[in-house]
């Protein structure tokens, strides 16, 4: 417990000293423009977690609590990838006909009634509840992103800004993670386990009412039918290898991550005499897990910063090469030693400063190569494989570290796509860079410079031929 409160303290005191170098040394938005643009994203964006994260600590125990037996409790979590992989696809990808904004106000609906189902302790009202929580989800992670890149680039802003902001909206991402777990467990502690739905549901009717009356609407291709919305965002994965690549990073590397919130609770304890441990015991945890959570959340917001401070000196498609490589190594540690709990504890807080770093650079670049016309269908599409992952190792009872081995297995193909894509963004810029499109001038001058003189030649020559004909 020491230990761990230790660490919790430090992390805060070097996120605080990181948070004032990062503030120097980054790119100011001096547009005050963009600034309040900035603040009405990040207010909705930061609301829509808020729902999310108010849950996400107490969804087991008021399982539990309504008495389901694990092998219950297991499918209903299922459902919810499940769900997400299939309808999820279908329903967040009508954000690029039907409008972002309505989609965004669709998951605050969707989300609210299945915290509404939490209330009642039938298995199948359970899993209906679940079902909707998964196209939530999908919508989470897609038309709210859709939204911003899109909006941004109706507003012309400058496109390095937007970085920033995904950077912004992931460091309030940690600090909106921790202040709900506290303020869920004050409503647990005082009300009981459903109370904290009940606080997700009064923040998803905020939610909405800001998207009311704060969001203006914007779209991808609205004409084009619904079918050719999907078939246009395949044949954009087909046929860039760029797109194909980064959902490549972005499925193997999230499934990784989605794995590593379902099993660092077992990979800490196996350590422990389990037989001395009374799991029902709520008041003597066998690892303070509240601690533990607030250490990964300071890490990944130490992350965002770092990504701000990355994009002063290079690319984020160069720099995620090394920082999937580092994940692999991370998640390696179980592996190799699974008895050293605080070798691996120091490890999984270096997993999540990667994960803080990931998800602005891959924001970042999803803006950069994927198309405004099926933005939000290709990034559902992307979320396919990972729900897949996800859901197989669930319902596979593997060995803790078979699952740790896949981890590092999927992050080591994530790397070597991660090489590929940067080696193409390299190629892209050399082939549009100014020297060379001088140098391309210049070589069609002197081809035509060439040519002329080849002509005059024919032409001198031809009463020659003339003559001796």
């Amino acid at each position: 417990m020491d230990m761990f409160l230790f660490a919790l303290g430090c992390l805060i005191f070097i996120c605080f000293i990181l948070h004032l170098y990062t503030r120097q040394v980054q790119q100011q938005i001096k547009d005050p423009h963009h600034r309040a643009f900035q603040q009405v994203f990040l207010f909705v964006y930061l609301l829509a977690l808020a729902g999310d994260w108010l849950q996400g600590p107490h969804v087991y125990a008021l399982y539990e609590s309504y008495g389901i037996q694990k092998h219950e409790i297991e499918i209903l979590f299922i459902a919810g990838f499940g769900s997400s992989m299939l309808f999820g696809t279908i329903v967040a990808s009508l954000a690029d006909k039907y409008g972002r904004r309505n989609i965004c106000f669709l998951y605050g609906i969707l989300y609210g009634v299945s915290c509404v189902t939490k209330h009642f302790p039938n298995f199948q009202i359970l899993f209906v509840g679940r079902l909707l929580a998964g196209m939530a989800t999908s919508i989470l992670f897609s038309a709210f992103e859709s939204w911003l890149v899109s909006e941004h680039r109706h507003r012309n802003f400058e496109s390095e800004t937007l970085g920033i902001v995904f950077a912004n909206a992931y460091f309030g991402n940690s600090v909106v993670a921790i202040l709900s777990g506290i303020i869920a467990q004050l409503a647990a502690n005082t009300f009981g386990y459903v109370a904290p739905f009940d606080t997700a549901i009064i923040t998803f009717i905020a939610l909405c009412f800001l998207l009311a009356t704060t969001w203006s609407e914007n779209y991808g291709d609205a004409n084009a039918p619904i079918s050719q919305s999907f078939l246009s965002a395949w044949k954009s994965i087909k046929s860039d290898r760029k797109i194909f690549l980064l959902g490549i990073v972005q499925a193997l590397f999230e499934a990784s991550m989605y794995v590593f919130t379902l099993e660092w609770t077992p990979a800490l304890t196996q350590v422990l005499n389990t037989e001395t441990i009374d799991k029902t015991d709520s008041k003597n945890p066998p690892i303070p897990h509240g601690y533990i959570f607030a250490s990964y959340m300071v890490a990944m917001m130490m992350g965002s910063n770092s990504f701000k401070v990355f994009c002063n000196y290079t690319t984020p498609e160069s720099f995620m090469r090394y920082i999937i490589i580092m994940s692999a190594f991370c998640l390696s540690v179980p592996v190799f030693l699974p008895q050293n709990q605080i070798v691996m504890f120091i490890a999984f807080l270096v997993f999540e400063f990667c994960v803080g770093i990931f998800w602005p650079a891959m924001a970042t670049m999803r803006s950069k190569y994927i198309s405004e016309e099926a933005r939000a269908t290709v990034m559902n599409y992307f979320r396919i494989p990972l729900n897949f992952i996800v859901v197989v190792i669930l319902l596979k009872d593997f060995h803790l570290k078979v699952i740790f081995v896949s981890c590092v297995f999927f992050l080591g193909l994530a790397a070597t796509a991660m090489f590929l894509l940067h080696q193409l963004s390299l190629h892209t810029i050399h082939s549009f860079s100014p020297v060379n499109k001088l140098l391309t001038e210049q070589e069609e001058k002197m081809l035509q410079a060439m040519n002329s003189s080849t002509d005059e030649n024919a032409n001198k020559n031809e009463p020659l031929r003339s003559s001796t004909s």
